[in-house]
């Protein structure tokens, strides 16, 4: 096991799972001997996963969806008692680095901030990607300055945990710059269906936003206020293709960076063609309620 010296940081970890058995322990591994509050936050999980939790000494704590608002990141937020003021949510098949640590030491201590974006280093096919375009994501912030963003659950979709939803917070954010790193150790198979679900999401979320409140729209980064903009348009999966392995220099990463930017740019037509499906069906259905 990695232990990162002996002095606790001021920071809860939540950590939501289900059926993480093959990446929880690297997880915690990673945490160990630097954060005295770990949480599990467990959707009925079939697999050893509660198991590994409790063998690596963090709190498990049941959770069951009921389609309603909230998810599991909010509810967490909501009814866990946490040890401390800043929260970090992680998923189990991420790991903290030193220098990832040592920097949180440098920066919690006297920020204005009241959050951070954090950034991440992806391990595909074996690898790590250095080069490409880089996921970022805001996952450590204090507990009191807000929580994830609140769609209409009872259509959206079956995922139990907020996805692509961003925490909205009262102040400022800043960035830690040292990546963690994001190792999925359950193959092309999950990583496919994962997606597949994802850009599920995606779509649902295009189809709300035309129609949400304006505060919807500018709650946005925008970085997601231009992917939502041309969401539809034919050119958007090819461009990120462009960006992210030429502009952005994924084709230094061999094959590994190929097939990454070439799933990305298959996520991003999957998302084109069931919005427009979405679309159809939607006017075949108003055009049958009127005749």
């Amino acid at each position: 096991m990695t232990s990162h010296g002996s002095r606790s940081l001021p920071v809860s970890i939540c950590i939501p799972v289900r059926n993480e058995e093959k990446n929880l322990a690297g997880c915690l591994d990673s945490l160990r001997g630097v954060f005295d509050d770990v949480i599990v936050v467990d959707s009925g999980s079939i697999d050893r996963t509660r198991e590994i939790a409790v063998a690596k000494q963090a709190r498990v704590v049941d959770f069951s969806w009921n389609g309603q608002f909230p998810k599991k990141r909010n509810w967490a937020l909501r009814n866990i008692p946490f040890a401390h003021p800043w929260i970090l949510f992680l998923d189990a098949d991420e790991h903290l680095t030193e220098a990832f640590i040592e920097e949180l030491r440098r920066t919690l201590p006297g920020t204005p901030h009241v959050g951070f974006w954090l950034s991440f280093t992806n391990y595909f096919l074996g690898r790590p990607l250095k080069h490409g375009d880089v996921f970022r994501k805001l996952a450590l912030f204090r507990r009191d300055a807000g929580e994830y963003e609140r769609f209409p659950e009872h259509w959206w979709s079956p995922l139990d945990m907020e996805v692509h939803e961003h925490p909205v917070l009262s102040g400022t954010t800043g960035e830690i710059r040292s990546r963690i790193e994001h190792r999925d150790d359950r193959g092309l198979h999950h990583y496919l269906a994962k997606h597949n679900d994802y850009s599920t999401w995606e779509a649902n979320r295009y189809l709300w936003l035309m129609t949400a409140p304006g505060e919807a729209w500018t709650a946005l980064t925008p970085r997601q206020q231009f992917k939502y903009r041309h969401l539809t348009s034919w050119w958007l999966a090819h461009f990120y293709f462009v960006m992210s392995y030429i502009a952005k220099r994924g084709f230094l990463d061999g094959k590994a960076g190929w097939f990454f930017a070439a799933l990305k740019k298959q996520y991003f037509q999957s998302i084109r063609l069931k919005i427009i499906e979405m679309q159809s069906a939607k006017s075949a259905s108003s055009a049958s309620t009127l005749v």
